[in-house]
């Protein structure tokens, strides 16, 4: 904890993009305070290692060990996301998400983002032959905007079920 202008600052325990915590009168307070915060984290981590990138844009909903919140809507990706690449929609997808499609990290850092997550929660899943992303390819699905992520998401986990792979 730290005092800043009388406020007390306090980062919160699994925030993705560094948000702080304040307790003020204002309202207005808190959310400037926020956006600073997660403006000087984002310029202060520029260029970071894809292990960075994922708690700085990703573990804020997919949790640190990439197992998601499926109650909320929120799927793990342990021993599941390696399979999206057996399907071009499906490796398609994991480009197009909102959270990846609008991220503020550039073609080329979401490439090995997504390769480092491919590898770290479900490289017994991915295909012999999988090509890793690159930043063309990123370039080039980045923007295919998804007009329905639930009925995409589904439509790929059924494709997979054809060929007899469960992806929860």
């Amino acid at each position: 904890m730290a005092k800043n202008s009388g406020a007390v600052v306090r980062a919160g325990p699994n925030d993705g993009i560094g948000c702080l915590a304040v307790r003020t009168a204002g309202t207005a307070a808190r959310v400037l305070v926020c956006v600073i915060a997660a403006l000087s984290v984002r310029a202060a981590h520029a260029g970071t290692d894809p292990a960075t990138d994922y708690l700085l844009h990703c573990a804020g909903c997919h949790q640190r060990d990439g197992s998601g919140l499926p109650r909320s809507g929120i799927p793990s990706m342990v021993g599941n996301v390696g399979h999206f690449l057996r399907s071009a929609s499906g490796r398609a997808f994991l480009v197009q998400v909102p959270g990846t499609a609008h991220s503020p990290l550039s073609d080329a850092q979401v490439a090995a983002l997504l390769n480092w997550m491919l590898a770290r929660f479900s490289a017994a899943q991915l295909p012999r032959d999988a090509a890793p992303y690159t930043a063309a390819e990123v370039t080039r699905l980045r923007g295919i905007a998804l007009r329905d992520l639930p009925a995409a998401r589904r439509a790929i986990v059924a494709e997979l079920a054809a060929q007899g792979i469960v992806v929860r």
